[in-house]
């Protein structure tokens, strides 16, 4: 999907932060895992919606939210390009977006650093 803010700007009218991006898709879209880890967390996490967060090792990880449904369970593991979870908008978010973000050491990291386009 099309990404529709910038890392470290600040959201809507408030002086927080984006820690992460937000992406446009498709409502029901797949969501793949960025790279092989652990599911650390699967359920609803406020602010968050339906969450997944995955840990990779070397204190990183990735977090993917508002999504339609979480299609693994903490503690499974799955491997980069797995499926996880379908785009949504839970979380009572108006439009549909998946919301993604990068830590390393819980401190939010530029996905641009990351990611390619594929």
């Amino acid at each position: 999907g099309k990404r529709m803010n910038r890392f470290g700007g600040l959201t809507g009218n408030s002086q927080q932060r984006w820690n992460g991006w937000l992406i446009r898709a498709n409502e029901g879209s797949p969501v793949q895992a960025i790279h092989h880890g652990r599911v650390l967390f699967s359920d609803w996490l406020r602010g968050f919606g339906l969450l997944m967060i995955l840990d990779h090792g070397n204190g990183y990880l990735s977090l993917y939210g508002r999504n339609q449904s979480l299609l693994h369970d903490t503690g499974e593991w799955v491997n980069a390009g797995d499926q996880i979870a379908t785009v949504g908008n839970s979380g009572g978010f108006e439009k549909i977006r998946l919301y993604f973000e990068i830590r390393k050491k819980g401190k939010p990291q530029n996905p641009g650093r990351w990611l390619t386009k594929g």
